[in-house]
């Protein structure tokens, strides 16, 4: 355990992988979790919610800092939820409300129906549940595209046919690729360039398929205990996620909380996005 400037780095054994996790802050406990987006993606949105909140982030089993016994063991939803309760038990914390993004809302949504009464309530932010959509069997037909493109053609073909797939524009206005200007910071290592490759090729081969694969059990989810809130990003209306959130609140019989932004809004508005989930949390 490492103590720095109000934030504590943890790990915890859990069967066949050590997690990397991370706490800040006093005040009602709040797991922020993501699949694949790990710890370091969340900590803005985590320092802005540690002044009334004790906020935990984690690296996914194989990702950034938590490592795995087995590489080619596949990240399930149900496997994620079972480390994430894990955090809970090393945590001693009975119950926590739980923000999860992406496929991290997924992870949410597993949690809820595999451990029940742990979560009070689940911010489940644009999940990518594309079972739910008509058009399941042409989603599933794509990912696989991308897994193949990734690995034939590489990293930015793969990621490529990911960004467009979810809705988003990969193109800049003369029809090439955007330009995103100069790297910031120092170049990485060939040891973070390995990890960075490890990391992105554990996500196309063993992380991807089972979280688009994963139907939510609505009947559980609406027998819960736990207070579920769907949330869409303001800016999401052209993204496949508006479309599997839609889904989801259709089944839910729900209407979803609107957050500023889009899929990535409590990174690009941090502040407002924080303010509008606090204002979520206490409804």
């Amino acid at each position: 355990m490492t103590i720095t400037d109000g934030l504590t780095t943890r790990s915890l054994d859990v069967p066949g992988a050590r997690l990397h996790y991370e706490v800040r802050g006093e005040g009602p406990l709040l797991l922020v979790i993501g699949s694949p987006m790990p710890a370091a993606d969340f900590a803005p949105l985590a320092h802005a919610l540690a002044t009334d909140h004790t906020v935990v982030t984690y690296d996914p089993r194989g990702l950034a800092g938590s490592t795995i016994d087995d590489p080619n063991q596949d990240a399930t939803p149900d496997l994620r939820a079972d480390d994430v309760a894990a955090i809970l038990d090393a945590l001693g914390a009975e119950s926590a409300d739980v923000f999860g993004s992406s496929g991290g809302a997924v992870t949410g949504l597993a949690l809820v129906t595999r451990h029940p009464g742990r979560v009070r309530m689940l911010v489940a932010h644009e999940p990518p549940v594309t079972e739910l959509l008509p058009d399941a069997e042409q989603q599933r037909a794509a990912t696989e595209d991308m897994i193949e493109t990734f690995h034939r053609e590489g990293p930015a073909a793969g990621w490529a046919k990911f960004m467009a797939n979810a809705g988003f524009d990969v193109t800049g206005h003369d029809g090439g690729a955007p330009d995103r200007g100069a790297p910031v910071g120092a170049e990485p290592s060939p040891d973070e360039l390995a990890k960075r490759m490890a990391d992105m090729t554990r996500f196309f081969d063993h992380e991807m398929r089972d979280t688009i694969a994963f139907r939510p059990d609505v009947e559980a989810l609406k027998a819960s205990s736990t207070r579920i809130v769907i949330g869409i990003g303001a800016d999401s209306h052209h993204l496949l996620t508006y479309r599997t959130s839609m889904a989801l609140c259709e089944l839910l019989d729900c209407s979803p909380a609107d957050f500023p932004g889009d899929h990535g809004g409590f990174i690009g508005e941090t502040g407002a996005f924080a303010a509008r989930l606090r204002e979520v949390l206490a409804g």
